[in-house]
């Protein structure tokens, strides 16, 4: 078999008879190799949600027109950018997680040269998009004002479109090795250094909301080449990364199926801040259930999920009690404006109910990366989402007339 190969359902070794080792031991010992994992994977998530959140609270600060703008540029085009590129980039988990698993480890460094081809090239087209931002806001039924703002800020963000879609290649490369601790380390210094040139592009130099999103993309960068430099030098990515490869530029077809499976999969969910602790626990079940199906122990990867699972609806319960104790408060950063601060008051009971019922469902995705089946759970969502989802918000929200509720 090419060493290459992108096909999920033979990288396992067929010598190895399926085995239970870590399906018989206790649930504590499960756990810990989940917390192990998803801890600093959760921080790493987060922590790179942060600065976009960070840049959203400087424009807040600049008025209300900003505020929008940068608002509706973050959900109406780089939520969707970053949908895509996430989806994309979960076929590294997938198809490295299992490698690893299987002990073949120079297949790592090639898929994840593979990714990264694909990657920058619909980061290519996606930039096209953010180019045209003001008239899509408008078809979108935006004022021309807050269009307009959405625009410039959009402008600024094209630089880390680049930074984003590679930097989401290395993350999962690095992940499907356990390698996760080094990566909150570069996420956190990254988020430290942006407050301080978020702060220098628009309080002291008065850049204004261009500068908010400047200072994003520089930020971006910097973590990304942090995350190379990591690989580079790390003796722990000795045996997975033997430099760069023609074999990169091969058998793109059939990876790039799997990938844009897995961004149909991705690109239905909403890019909220929750979201990233989901994440980050999705990220651990990827692996755990890549390795070991990669190292044929099928009744390992099933406990794991069941441990994976229980623990996601226990963390979207606390989270919903967070967000409801919390529910005065919560657009206090962002702005100063009294009505907006009651809108989203009144509205954060339901999210808090969104955020427990929707908990397990990222988890879910994540244990089908571990598997290969994207193209199926891409099919669930497909029907979830815009066969029953969306006619129902049409119905609550126009014929019963809820509104935004």
């Amino acid at each position: 078999m090419d060493e290459a190969s992108t096909h999920v359902t033979n990288i396992a070794p067929k010598e190895d008879k399926i085995e239970c080792s870590n399906a018989s031991k206790p649930l504590l010992s499960e756990s810990k190799k989940l917390w192990l994992f998803s801890g600093p994977a959760i921080l790493v998530m987060v922590f790179n949600f942060l600065l976009s959140v960070v840049s959203q609270m400087f424009a807040g600060h600049l008025g209300e027109l900003e505020l929008a703008g940068a608002s509706i540029a973050n959900v109406g085009i780089q939520g969707f950018a970053y949908a895509v590129l996430i989806g994309m980039s979960s076929a590294v988990q997938t198809l490295c997680g299992q490698a690893f698993g299987a002990k073949q480890y120079k297949m790592l460094g090639i898929i994840c040269q593979r990714s990264m081809v694909l990657m920058t090239v619909a980061a290519m087209l996606l930039s096209l998009l953010y180019g045209l931002t003001e008239p899509a806001l408008r078809a979108m039924g935006q004022t021309k004002a807050i269009a307009a703002q959405g625009a410039i800020f959009a402008k600024g963000l094209i630089p880390q479109l680049f930074a984003f879609a590679l930097n989401s290649s290395l993350q999962r490369f690095l992940m499907a090795q356990n390698i996760v601790a080094p990566l909150a380390y570069i996420s956190i210094a990254t988020f430290l250094l942006h407050l301080l040139l978020s702060w220098l592009a628009v309080s002291k130099l008065g850049l204004g909301l261009l500068g908010a999103s400047l200072s994003l993309s520089l930020s971006w960068w910097i973590l990304t080449i942090s995350t190379i430099f990591y690989i580079l030098w790390s003796p722990r990515c000795k045996e997975t990364w033997t430099g760069f490869s023609w074999k990169a530029f091969t058998e793109l077809w059939p990876f790039f199926k799997l990938t844009m499976a897995s961004a149909l999969m991705l690109c239905m969910n909403y890019w909220i801040w929750d979201m990233q602790v989901m994440l980050g626990i999705s990220a651990a079940a990827s692996t755990r259930v890549g390795n070991e199906l990669g190292a044929k122990r099928p009744k390992a990867a099933r406990f794991s999920v069941v441990v994976v699972v229980s623990t996601s609806i226990i963390i979207s319960l606390i989270l919903s009690i967070v967000i409801l104790s919390l529910h005065n408060y919560l657009s206090h950063p962002f702005t100063r404006s009294t009505e907006v601060i009651r809108a989203v008051s009144s509205l954060t009971p339901l999210l808090a109910v969104s955020v427990f019922l929707n908990g397990a469902q990222p988890v879910l995705s994540g244990v089908a990366i571990g598997c290969g089946w994207q193209s199926f759970v891409a099919c669930v969502n497909l029907v979830s989402y815009y066969f029953v989802g969306l006619p129902v918000g049409i119905i609550l929200g126009f014929v019963a007339k809820l509104g935004a509720k």
